[in-house]
Formats: C-alpha cells, sequence, structure tokens
C-alpha cells in the first residue's frame, strides 16, 4: 500500500494535505504524525482542538478517498526510527487494513509494544497526551523519550491491529 506521511506543523497540516490535493491521495493510507499545537500564549502550547474532536479526525473528513490513521505522534524523530526496548507506541483509525500497514511500520522499525485505540477517535487521546508529553520533556531536558506501559505480569502491551481489537464501543 502507498503511505503518505504527513508529518508537517499540525497548524498547517490542513492546508498542506489541500496543496497536495484530496485526490491525490485517494487510495492511500495517511499516517498522521502531526500534533495540533496552539503556540498563540507562550510555552507550553496548548491544543487547537481537542475532547470532542482530533486533527486525525479533520484530516479524515478534508481526504475522504484516504484511510488516516494516528501514530508516532507521542514521540519526537529520533524516537521513532529507533524506539528503546519496551516503549509503546499507539495506533488508531477506521480502516483495519490501513493500521495492518502502520502496524507493519511501525514493526519494522522496531516497535515492539504497539497498543491499537481502535477508530480514528482515539487520536484524540494521542493529541492530547501531547500536554503530559510537553511537561515530561520539561522536566527532563530533553525530548529523547518515551513511555512503556507495562502489564502486571511484567510483558509489554500488544494488541492487535485489526476488527478483532477495534474498541470503538468503548468511544
Amino acid at each position: 500500500a502507498d503511505v503518505v506521511v504527513n508529518a508537517t506543523s499540525g497548524a498547517a497540516s490542513l492546508s498542506a494535505l489541500r496543496a497536495a490535493g484530496p485526490a491525490a491521495l485517494d487510495g492511500k493510507v495517511v499516517l498522521d504524525v502531526a500534533n495540533p499545537l496552539e503556540f498563540s500564549a507562550g510555552f507550553p502550547p496548548t491544543l487547537s482542538v481537542c475532547n470532542d474532536d482530533s486533527l486525525a479526525e479533520q484530516i479524515a473528513r478534508e481526504l475522504p478517498g484516504s484511510s488516516v490513521v494516528k501514530s508516532l505522534n507521542t514521540v519526537n524523530a529520533g524516537v521513532m526510527v529507533s524506539p528503546p526496548p519496551g516503549a509503546t507506541m499507539f495506533v488508531s483509525g477506521d480502516d483495519p487494513a490501513a493500521k495492518a500497514v502502520v502496524v507493519d511500520l511501525l514493526r519494522d522499525l522496531g516497535w515492539a509494544s504497539i497498543v491499537d485505540l481502535g477508530s480514528l477517535s482515539g487520536a484524540r487521546g494521542q493529541e492530547m497526551y501531547l500536554a503530559l508529553w510537553v511537561r515530561t520533556m520539561t522536566a527532563l531536558g530533553t525530548p529523547a523519550f518515551t513511555m512503556a506501559i507495562a502489564m502486571p505480569d511484567g510483558t509489554a502491551a500488544v494488541t492487535p491491529a485489526g476488527p478483532a481489537s477495534d474498541p470503538t464501543t468503548r468511544d
């Protein structure tokens, strides 16, 4: 499958994708790694959209012929491509086949703990995590970190991507 990565600034994502042309992205998996950070009040940023919508959902509405999947937005670029052992990555999207493509990409990058948050509305939580991420980055003095979800038995948190694990009933 053809994958297009939206790695634009969240504030510019919609206009950049409009400029690319929705028709040019039809039939493609759009991996959205952007965050709707709003810096008008300074640092730390707020989110330009949250709670009942997400940037990923806005992108999906702009690109009805594409399959939008949210992932990799909770880490910096270095961690994206070289995750530490045990690190957890999240994925959400409405198309199980598109999520499977992204999960395969994540595994190729070295992510072993992948949690499928279900439908694209799961992107709301992924994007809202940025408030905690920014505060953690400030406290640690570096953006080179991620999180790991540990299960009580000590194993990594992993859910399969696809319809069987799609918890859309929780939305």
